[in-house]
């Protein structure tokens, strides 16, 4: 998925803040290093899950674990952002 279709899923999950997540993306370096972190973290999930990448379910977890954090803290800065 390329990051482009990745910010496009992201505006869905926060949906009716795709403006807010765009202009968060031009104006603040580490709301562009979150999302760049979350759509390294989904091709290395995505790549286990369809079996491109060998893993433990335990790395897997690991890896959605550390997607979900990045998920909060991204909603809290667009809910700050507003």
């Amino acid at each position: 998925m390329s990051e482009e279709h990745l910010d496009r899923a992201l505006a869905e999950e926060f949906s009716g803040h795709g403006d807010v997540i765009h202009k968060l993306k031009l104006e603040n370096s580490h709301f562009a290093k979150l999302l760049h972190q979350n759509h390294e973290l989904w091709a290395e999930i995505h790549n286990i899950q369809t079996n491109v990448t060998p893993s433990s379910d335990e790395i897997l977890e690991v890896l959605e674990k550390k997607r979900l954090l990045i998920l909060d803290e991204i909603g809290a800065i667009i809910k700050a952002a507003e």
